[in-house]
C-alpha cells in the first residue's frame, strides 16, 4: 500500500510552527514527513529556512512516523558529518529515518565561496560521499582522498542498522544513474505518464524492487482563485521554462528574476491547482497505482492547518486501500 505523508516546508515556516504542523498532520492521518535541507528559501516571499538537522530530533520525538530529508553532501556539508548526524537519528529512532542525497543547488551551496561544479563533477563527488558514509556506517575507520577528503574518521555511535540511503533525481537520466547505487529514489511529482517514465528509468539503471518516494506539490484553498494566486506567489519558479537552470541560480532574488513575467496561468500548468479535494485525491491515486511507496503532500499555501484538516478528513480516506497496477 502507498503511504501518504506530509511535506514540512522549512523554506516557508518557522521551525517551531512546523513542529506543530507535523503533530497535526500525524493526528489527521498523514504517514511520514519529508523536509528538505536548505540554507536559503527559493523566494524572499517564502520567508524562512531553518536548519533541518536541528529540527529533526525534536520532530521525531514529538511524533511516531518515518522521516526523510534531502541533503547535498560534499561542500556545505562534509560527508562524515552528514553520516554522523544520520547515524545519530537512526540510533535514537530505529527504523524511522531515511537519508536522501543529491547533487545540490547553487542556491544553498554557493555560500561557502567554492566554485560551483558542473553536473558530472557533482555526480562524481556525490558517489564518493555515498561510499564514505556507507563505510562509516559499517564501523570502518575511513581515510579517503578524492573530490572529498576524509582522514581517519570513525563513528562510535552507530544504529543497529544503517539508514536507507536514497538518491534524489528530477530527470529520467539522473533517475537511471541513481538506480545503480541508491537504496531508493526520491523525486518530484509529475503527470502519470511522465512519472511512469521516471520509474522505468530508475528500474533500468538498477532500481528494480527498490522503493520510490515522491514530493507532490499542489495548491489547495477553499476558493479556486485563492489557490491559483497562492501558487503564483509562493511557487512561480516551478514554471521556469528551463528547469535545469534552477540548480545554477544563486539567490532568492535570482529565482524571482528568472520567474519574472510568469502568470498564475503559467504556474497552474505546472502545479496542480484546485479547490476540490477530490481532484487532488485523483492525482494522488495515480502515484499509488504506479507502485510508489510514499507520497509527501506539499500544499504551497500558508493555510497549512486548514489543508491538513481537510485532506485528513476527505482525501486520505478516499485513498485508503489503493493498490498498485502494472506500470
Amino acid at each position: 500500500m502507498t503511504r501518504f505523508g506530509y511535506h514540512a516546508s522549512h523554506e516557508q515556516y518557522p521551525p517551531s510552527v512546523l513542529l506543530e504542523y507535523v503533530r497535526l498532520a500525524e493526528d489527521a492521518g498523514f504517514d511520514g514527513v519529508l523536509g528538505a535541507d536548505h540554507f536559503h528559501p527559493w523566494l524572499d516571499e517564502n520567508g524562512h529556512s531553518g536548519a533541518v538537522w536541528s529540527w529533526l530530533g525534536a520532530a521525531m520525538q514529538a511524533t511516531s512516523g518515518p522521516y526523510i530529508t534531502v541533503n547535498a553532501p560534499g561542500d556545505r556539508y562534509h560527508p562524515a558529518v552528514v553520516a554522523q548526524s544520520a547515524a545519530t537519528l537512526a540510533e535514537m529512532f530505529p527504523g524511522r529515518f531515511r537519508l536522501a542525497i543529491g547533487t545540490g543547488e547553487a542556491l544553498n551551496e554557493h555560500i561557502t565561496g567554492n566554485p560551483w561544479p558542473s553536473k558530472p563533477e557533482r555526480q562524481r563527488r556525490l558517489l564518493e560521499c555515498a561510499q564514505v558514509m556507507r563505510a562509516l556506517w559499517r564501523g570502518e575507520t575511513v581515510t579517503h582522498r578524492g573530490m572529498v577528503t576524509v582522514v581517519e574518521a570513525r563513528l562510535y555511535s552507530l544504529p543497529d542498522a544503517p539508514p536507507p540511503l536514497f538518491g534524489a533525481a528530477v530527470s529520467e537520466r539522473t533517475a537511471e544513474w541513481v538506480g545503480g547505487w541508491a537504496d531508493g529514489l526520491i523525486t518530484t511529482g509529475r503527470p502519470r505518464e511522465e512519472m511512469a517514465k521516471m520509474i522505468a528509468a530508475f528500474h533500468r539503471g538498477g532500481g528494480e524492487g527498490k522503493p520510490v518516494h515522491v514530493q507532490h506539490v499542489l495548491s489547495w484553498a477553499p476558493r479556486e482563485a485563492d489557490a491559483r494566486r497562492i501558487a503564483h506567489e509562493q511557487w512561480r519558479f516551478a514554471a521556469i521554462g528551463e528547469p535545469d537552470k534552477l540548480w545554477d541560480l544563486r539567490t532568492p532574488p535570482d529565482f524571482a528574476a528568472a520567474a519574472r513575467g510568469l502568470t498564475p496561468h503559467d504556474v497552474a500548468e505546472k502545479v496542480p491547482v484546485s479547490a476540490d479535494p477530490g481532484v487532488h485525491a485523483e492525482l494522488l491515486r495515480g502515484y499509488a497505482e504506479l507502485g510508489v511507496e510514499q507520497v509527501y503532500c506539499f500544499n504551497v499555501g500558508p493555510n497549512q492547518r486548514e489543508f491538513i484538516e481537510r485532506f485528513g478528513a476527505e482525501v486520505l480516506p478516499a485513498l485508503a486501500g489503493v493498490r498498485p497496477a502494472s506500470v
